[in-house]
Order: structure tokens, then C-alpha cells, then sequence
């Protein structure tokens, strides 16, 4: 159930670097799809994945870490080497039930609409509920055996404002649902980028674009949207400027937050345009 009240007070955020960030919530501080390898190629079924820029952080800076969000654990660029080692030091991991099973200790995975309730220092708690997510275009059926499972959070709590972290999702028909039911949210950390491949789907999106994420903003009465996942990769094919471009034309300008990559993070690296094929998942 969404927080009984909405306050103006925005969730501190940070962002890293692909589709990596940290937040605070109700006390408890949440990392989603942790990537902290140095840029390098990653060999995939199929082809490979070229990461193309540090993160703007190493997980031994970033202090305590309550809960990591994983969107899924089977794609290097959700998902590296570093950040499967920092999963070690982390009590929690919620993810998909796939994930949770292959991750093992620490790890619980969540069903669509699935609730779990997190304690609150100081008392009360914190609701994290799996929300659906499909990584491509169509039907769940269909992409899953190709792309594979991928969940996405909705977190709320009492006197707390909704949060929506949408994980490697590319249907906006999903994001209806979910406003459905908890909207309007006052922050969406929305993975965007475009990345495509030719070999995948006929090219089509596996993820949102610069104007689907403009219209999923709009879809879920989002206050503030924080994207992620659209730098740092080689087949993220939209960036920063088309971000800014899609919610400037929508209108929504006023709601994008491109957060800082850090107090000693380089500037946000320009979008890695490649023509679709140029790896694969």
C-alpha cells in the first residue's frame, strides 16, 4: 500500500554510473544493479558487452549498504564482477525468483506484486514490493526464455513518499499497471538508454527510450524521475542530451533530476551511440 502521506521532502540519491545508485529510505540505504568494474569487454552467449567508463565510486566507499534492489543477475552490465562480491557484505539482496535461488544466502527473490516488510531504525518499516518488469519487447512468454527474468521495486511506508525503481523494464503497459496501484509515486528511478540489438528482437527495444521514459514520468504522476541506465555501456544508444530533449518536449523538464555522479565523480559520460549489434546479451 502507498505511504498515507506525501511529504515535499526529496530522498537523497546518488548516481554512479550505468544503472547503479544509492539512496536513503525510511533510515535504510538501498543500492540498485551494483557495477563497479573497470571498463573492459565482457564475452556473452552470443557475442559481448563493452563496458566504456569507470563508476564514479568503488564499493569500498560507499559505507553501509542495507539492501541492494537487483533488477536480475544474469547481464554483466546489471550485474559484475565487483558488484557480485559486494553482495557478500550485504545483508539483504531482493531480486528475481530465479536470481534468488542462483544467488543463494542473502539473496530472496520476489513475485510480481510479492510484499516484504524491512524493519525501520528507530521502528516501524519499510514495504518493498516486486513489481513486474519484461526486458524486450511483447509478451513475457516470449522474452523471458531469450532475455530472462528481470523485477522492478515499488517501496513504501508510513509517512514515507512512493519510490519506483523500474529495473531493465520496456513495457510501458507494465508501468500502468503499476501506477494502478501506487501511483501517483514521488520518485522513479527509471532505467533508460535504448539499447537495442540487431540480433535481439529484430533490433527493438529491450529497455525504455528517452520518450518512453518521458511518458512512463507522465503515466506515473512521478514528482522527480532519476534515470539510470543510459551511460557507461557501449549498446546504450540514447544518452543524457536525449533524455533532456524527450522531457523537455514532453513538458517535464521540471521533474527530471540527472542527480551528481558523486562529489569526486567525473562528469556524466556522453551516450555510447553504436550501431545496434555491436554485442548482445
Amino acid at each position: 500500500m502507498p505511504g498515507t502521506s506525501r511529504t515535499t521532502e526529496q530522498i537523497p540519491i546518488r548516481v554512479f554510473g550505468g544503472p547503479t545508485a544509492l539512496f536513503t529510505y525510511g533510515g535504510l540505504r538501498f543500492l540498485t544493479d551494483p557495477t563497479f568494474d573497470a571498463p573492459r569487454d565482457y564475452q556473452v552467449p552470443g557475442g559481448r558487452l563493452t563496458k566504456t567508463a569507470p563508476s564514479s565510486t568503488t564499493p569500498a566507499d560507499l559505507g553501509r549498504i542495507d539492501v541492494v534492489l537487483l533488477s536480475h543477475d544474469e547481464h554483466p552490465d546489471n550485474l559484475d564482477d565487483s558488484g557480485r562480491a559486494l553482495l557478500a557484505d550485504v545483508p539483504l539482496t531482493l531480486t528475481t525468483p530465479g536470481g534468488g535461488q542462483r544467488l543463494g544466502v542473502g539473496a530472496r527473490g520476489l513475485a510480481d506484486w510479492e510484499p516484504i516488510e524491512l524493519d525501520r531504525p528507530g521502528g516501524g518499516t519499510i514495504t518493498v514490493t516486486g513489481v513486474p518488469a519484461v526486458h524486450g519487447p511483447g509478451p513475457r512468454e516470449e522474452v523471458e526464455p531469450i532475455s530472462g527474468q528481470v523485477v522492478g521495486f515499488v517501496l513504501t511506508g508510513e509517512g514515507l513518499n512512493t519510490v519506483y525503481v523500474s529495473g531493465d523494464n520496456a513495457s510501458l503497459d507494465l508501468v500502468k499497471e503499476i501506477a494502478e496501484r501506487f501511483g501517483p509515486v514521488d520518485t522513479a528511478i527509471l532505467f533508460a538508454g535504448a539499447p537495442r540489438f540487431s540480433v535481439l528482437f529484430d533490433g527493438a527495444l529491450i529497455v525504455l527510450d528517452s520518450a518512453q521514459a518521458a511518458d512512463a514520468a507522465r503515466i506515473l504522476g512521478a514528482r522527480r524521475v532519476v534515470p539510470v541506465h543510459y551511460d557507461s555501456w557501449a549498446h546504450f544508444t540514447e544518452g543524457r542530451d536525449e533524455l533532456v530533449a524527450a522531457f523537455t518536449g514532453a513538458g517535464l523538464l521540471d521533474r527530471l533530476d540527472l542527480c551528481d555522479r558523486g562529489p569526486a565523480g567525473p562528469p556524466v559520460a556522453p551516450s555510447g551511440r553504436v550501431t545496434p549489434g555491436e554485442g548482445t546479451l
